[in-house]
């Protein structure tokens, strides 16, 4: 019998970023149902939760590591990636992941660690198309935390900051702890300064406070990217009109380079099957073992890890979620991917993210137009 090729999964199946595991999981067993093959032996894929700790993150590798895999494929986790990749690194495994910008994973990316996801920087550009459309020139408030968050985007050269200052007057009253227990001297700092716009990487949860107790400084507009890019608890209608960062929708016109499915397919296959809306993860998933596939079909020896580090190192491929590119990534082992600007709309029974700018992704269509938070 030909010995398979075993492409690893970490994810969150339990825990707070499981919501994140949902199309991880999903996107695993389509692919297992593909029956796919590298040099002449069948392709198996296996998962292990990793409980989005960073000790489940250990574990996780290890039993992938005992099930003979070379390639370990994670999405998301501010501390669980890179935790995973150094879990990786000590067994001498490949290590390919996403959903995590580029600056705050590369410190994570030894020499057989890669990645790809868009940047602080394409977050502030995106941003500042969606401060354009509001008129006049408010300054905008920074609502960051003290952590490794915050840290990362105010890195004067690497960070938010570079690309955001072309538009607006910044106003940042200093890093907050997270969880928040209250936002009162960020909303006092925001009013002296008359900020009506309010940029974040809050969680949902420290967002949703802020916004309720902000409601005197008449924003006219909050834009978050972190949580509010994927489903961990936008449903709270406080959080209408937040706009935030769309790195794949089925409004993307890409398809898979395994199987030729459409982004649109994709997510209609997926709300069919799990009766759950699509979410962006769900497309970069998808592109995560699409480049993992191309990876040992193209590897000199699939069953090595160091070969596959090098099959990924000249990998450029398009993909579901977009081309992908590590020959020409900003850093080593980084591919790049942009972003469009989205909304989320509440009032149909259930909150839409809608694409309201794209002028920074030529391959997506909107489907809506931005709306300020104010109603007036």
């Amino acid at each position: 019998m030909t010995e398979p090729l075993r492409i690893g999964v970490a994810l969150p199946r339990t825990g707070r970023l499981s919501p994140l595991g949902d199309p991880l999981h999903y996107v695993a067993q389509h692919f297992r149902d593909l029956r796919l093959t590298a040099h002449g032996r069948p392709i198996e894929f296996r998962t292990a939760d990793h409980q989005s700790t960073v000790d489940g993150a250990r574990q996780a590798v290890a039993e992938l590591a005992g099930d003979g895999v070379r390639l370990v494929l994670a999405l998301g986790g501010t501390t669980v990636l890179p935790a995973l990749a150094a879990a990786t690194a000590a067994r001498r495994l490949t290590f390919l992941s996403t959903a995590l910008p580029w600056q705050v994973h590369r410190i994570s990316c030894g020499p057989a660690a890669f990645h790809f996801c868009w940047g602080l920087d394409d977050i502030a550009r995106t941003f500042a198309d969606l401060w354009s459309r509001i008129p006049g020139a408010d300054p905008v408030g920074l609502l960051w935390n003290n952590g490794p968050q915050g840290a990362a985007l105010r890195d004067p050269a690497l960070g938010f900051l570079p690309a955001a200052l072309r538009e607006r007057a910044l106003v940042d009253p200093g890093g907050y702890p997270e969880p928040a227990t209250d936002h009162r001297a960020a909303i006092s700092a925001f009013r002296v300064a008359g900020v009506r716009i309010v940029s974040s990487a809050a969680t949902t949860a420290d967002l949703a406070r802020f916004s309720a107790a902000a409601r005197s400084l008449r924003l006219r507009l909050i834009t978050c990217s972190r949580w509010l890019a994927y489903p961990f608890g936008v449903d709270d209608p406080v959080l209408d009109r937040v706009a935030t960062v769309v790195a794949w929708s089925p409004r993307h016109r890409c398809v898979s380079s395994v199987d030729g499915r459409t982004a649109a397919e994709l997510a209609a296959a997926y709300q069919r099957d799990t009766g759950r809306s699509w979410l962006p993860p769900l497309g970069l998933a998808h592109a995560l073992l699409e480049v993992a596939t191309h990876a040992l079909t193209t590897a000199a020896d699939p069953a090595d890890a160091i070969s596959l580090a090098e099959a990924l190192s000249r990998t450029d491929i398009g993909t579901i979620a977009g081309r992908l590119d590590w020959t020409g990534g900003p850093v080593p082992n980084i591919a790049a991917l942009p972003l469009a600007g989205g909304q989320w709309r509440h009032g149909h029974g259930r909150p839409e993210l809608r694409i309201v700018a794209t002028e920074q992704v030529a391959a997506v269509t909107a489907d809506g137009d931005l709306l300020e938070a104010l109603r007036r």
